[in-house]
């Protein structure tokens, strides 16, 4: 293991670990169209209240990487439309900076933070998604910056990593091993894979078109601010916190065991945009739009541990009756199962992968905008990042994240919830459901959303579900 201080300022110094023992032996892994995500990365946070030994740090970090070494190659662009990421075993960046002048962390336990990018970029140092775009085989695909909170004792690791690596899941695993081997435990997933499978053009299917809006209604780079200026001038956040109990409550009102409570819980919040706030049947939701995670579906198209960008958006059915909650939750299973038919699976993701081979060759980015009567589903309710990436500090670990979009839900496990010097009873089956609403909306849902939390759901109890 190489570390090696490049960069000294007053309270921060940057040092550089390396793969330990190199693995990447030069190898290349090239990418599919899917995974050239090149102008996005994962940003994300985790505070602790406990004292990180940096030297551990530095060396659980340089034995991931041994496994992981991908994560510690550079982007490659050959014969001008073929990317590989070629396993250099390049050493990876960590700031530490240490703060003297906060008192403690600033913020509660809300997962996606209002406003987050602005208010928690000095937390970051992010990977320069810019450079990736200029094919520069120098940048770093994962960026660390550990923010020592001197007055409280509390740690800061902020995470930034390059969207062509993987996905969030791929981003999750990494950071679970890296946090049991920071512990002295072996991981607990299997073997990281690499190579993944690339789609023939001859495979694609024009009859998919119709669903990959996203896709084809990229636009060029300049064009892309317009739709931030927008967000910020008409749309607030909402954060809507769900304990287990409710969601429960929530799942006993749809007599219907083919579905999920994530499925209820997604229609509950759909049905009561439709009845509260969307009423105009221009405006009202009718059908969603989910990002289905297809690993193990088939172990020719992505094997359970596959490091990629094994994620699609699955265009639902319009419901028959938006404000029903079974119709809109078992709509929402039905489109689940049909994403995992291999038949649908494989030229849904071939036509999509040429359609981002076109985007990047033509220097087009896709809008994450919002489309009428229609509600995107990111959902890592599945995945509780606080607790895979704990470092041993049980239950007082807390994960937040910096973004979300107009009817663009993410879904996260609830926060800890430290109260004083003491830390509350974990609610370990709750969730947190964050998007923007226009302005003139928030205080009707919330108003309507409150009094169902106060009544236990009762008027939906009364009505045909």
């Amino acid at each position: 293991m190489h570390q090696s201080d490049s960069l000294t300022m007053e309270n921060m110094v940057t040092s550089f670990v390396s793969p330990s023992p190199p693995t990447g032996n030069g190898r290349h892994i090239e990418l599919a169209g899917i995974d050239l995500w090149l102008d996005a990365r994962i940003d994300n946070i985790f505070v602790y209240p406990c004292s990180l030994n940096l030297d551990r740090f530095k060396e659980a970090l340089s034995h991931t990487l041994s496994r992981w070494p991908l994560v510690a190659g550079h982007l490659l662009l050959l014969d001008n439309d073929r990317y590989f990421i070629e396993m250099v075993d390049h050493a990876i960046p960590i700031s530490i900076d240490n703060n003297h002048s906060l008192l403690q962390w600033p913020f509660d336990s809300t997962v996606v933070v209002e406003n987050g990018y602005s208010l928690m970029k000095s937390y970051f140092n992010f990977v320069q998604n810019q450079k990736l775009l200029d094919n520069s085989p120098y940048e770093p695909l994962l960026r660390i910056k550990i923010t020592h909170i001197i007055q409280s004792d509390q740690w800061v690791i902020g995470i930034s990593w390059a969207h062509v690596l993987g996905d969030a899941i791929s981003c999750l695993h990494f950071l679970n091993t890296l946090s049991r081997l920071y512990q002295h435990l072996e991981p607990c997933i299997p073997d990281p894979i690499f190579e993944r499978r690339l789609w023939q053009e001859k495979e694609a299917a024009s009859s998919f078109l119709p669903l990959m809006n996203l896709f084809e209604d990229a636009v060029p780079k300049e064009r892309l601010s317009s739709n931030i200026t927008n967000n910020l001038d008409n749309y607030s956040q909402i954060n809507l916190r769900f304990s287990g109990e409710q969601l429960t409550q929530l799942h006993a009102l749809v007599n219907e065991t083919s579905v999920t409570i994530h499925d209820v819980l997604i229609a509950y919040i759909i049905v009561l945009l439709n009845t509260f706030c969307l009423d105009n049947n221009d405006e009202c939701i009718k059908h969603t739009s989910t990002i289905v995670n297809y690993r193990g579906v088939s172990e020719s198209i992505a094997p359970p541990s596959l490091v990629a960008n094994a994620v699609f958006r699955m265009l639902s059915e319009d419901f028959d009756d938006p404000r029903s909650l079974s119709n809109v939750a078992q709509t929402i299973r039905r489109s689940i199962h049909r994403s995992r038919e291999i038949e649908f699976l494989e030229p849904y993701l071939a036509t999509a992968d040429s359609l981002m081979r076109r985007n990047v060759r033509e220097k087009r980015q896709c809008r994450m905008t919002h489309y009428g009567n229609e509600i995107v589903i990111n959902s890592n309710m599945k995945y509780d990042w606080a607790d895979a990436v704990d470092f041993g500090c049980s239950n007082q670990c807390r994960f937040y994240t910096t973004w979300t979009g107009p009817y663009y839900m993410r879904v996260f496990r609830l926060n800890p919830i430290q109260n004083g010097h003491d830390w509350e009873e974990r609610d370990r089956q709750g969730v947190e459901v964050a998007f923007l609403i226009e302005k003139s909306k928030k205080i009707q849902l919330m108003t309507a959303w409150q009094r169902d939390l106060d009544d236990k759901f009762a008027q939906w109890k009364s009505l045909k579900t």
